[in-house]
């Protein structure tokens, strides 16, 4: 008799059942997470069809072996520069596919033991960067608002700085989820589909009505559109930030100094949240943050909070001083 030999796994229906079945209708995943996840792959077949010589549809689930995985994720750090955080966050996005591997698969269990397996990489934790009063004002003075790509520019950038909004939010915002009337707000949707409510300045509150008066669009067309009325994409809307910071640094030069990103302006509003006497839990439903846990960088950041502490404190070497009270009537309590 002879013994029948089981024929390779193709990647394709696996992957396939991934996007279209199990985030969509089991996870019911963000649109924002599936964006993300499809990213991820796109980059890993990429790589696999430029280092293995193998193209996507052909590849099975044996090319994906935890080696292989590891030299993606160097690869993304060594050659693409990205942050130790991204590439954690690539590898979550594998280990998803991987679990439903596992069930879906019992031949490439071992396999997918193997990968789930790959830890995730420590990074250093740096202190939140973020821009003063004066950098975010020479900002959103740079566009130039006689054109209508400057009109678009300066609301895109008020817009972030007054409600902190993700670079994948403010690209998805639609005109319908614009509140102007007595209160203005954003209704915005959020990582893991979480909806919250941002209160708009006053400031913000014009800018955008004038803004969106200038085409009278559907009310699911993209508040910020690229300039053949689809979204804008993330790097385009980078580089809107960084043509407003080349400018802006002309009369304020110590813009130079500073990597300026898009998340960077969403801490500089959590900082100024901070520094005006807001509540740390209210900064963490301002920005639609899961836990406060993540807030709290913001309170280790702030030197300024740190100095205003240390002036409460005694100075070592110094007695002291004690409660004298200076009224009759606390004078009274005080010897009860």
């Amino acid at each position: 008799m002879t013994e029948q030999v089981s024929q390779p796994t193709s990647l394709a229906p696996l992957l396939q059942s991934f996007f279209t079945e199990h985030l969509v209708s089991h996870r019911r995943a963000s649109p924002q997470t599936v964006d993300g996840y499809r990213d991820t792959f796109r980059l890993l077949l990429e790589f696999l069809d430029r280092t293995k010589g193998k193209k996507p549809s052909a590849l099975c689930m044996g090319d994906l072996d935890a080696p292989v995985i590891l030299e993606f994720l160097d690869y993304l750090e060594r050659e693409r520069g990205n942050s130790i955080q991204t590439r954690n966050l690539r590898l979550a996005a594998i280990r998803a596919f991987f679990h439903l591997v596992a069930i879906r698969d019992p031949t490439s269990v071992h396999l997918s033991a193997r990968v789930l397996a790959i830890p995730v990489k420590r990074a250093d934790r740096r202190l939140v960067g973020y821009l003063t009063r004066p950098e975010i004002d020479a900002v959103l003075a740079a566009p130039d608002r006689t054109q209508w790509a400057g009109q678009r520019d300066y609301a895109l950038l008020l817009t972030m700085y007054n409600t902190g909004t993700r670079v994948s939010e403010v690209t998805s915002l639609q005109r319908q989820q614009i509140r102007i009337g007595a209160t203005s707000f954003l209704e915005i949707q959020g990582k893991g589909r979480k909806e919250r409510s941002v209160p708009l300045w006053s400031r913000t509150a014009r800018t955008l009505k004038a803004w969106l008066d200038t085409d009278r669009a559907s009310s699911e067309s993209p508040v910020f559109p690229n300039a053949r009325g689809g979204r804008l994409s993330r790097d385009g809307v980078n580089y809107i930030l960084q043509s407003a910071i080349r400018r802006a640094t002309t009369v304020c030069p110590s813009l130079s100094d500073k990597h300026v990103t898009p998340h960077v302006v969403r801490h500089t509003t959590a900082m100024h949240l901070l520094q005006s006497g807001v509540d740390i839990a209210v900064i963490a439903l301002w920005l639609g943050h899961e836990s406060i846990q993540t807030t709290h960088g913001y309170l280790e950041a702030d030197l300024e909070l740190k100095e205003r502490a240390l002036q409460k404190l005694t100075p070592a070497g110094q007695a002291a001083p004690r409660f004298k009270a200076d009224d009759p009537l606390l004078a009274f309590l005080k010897s009860l």
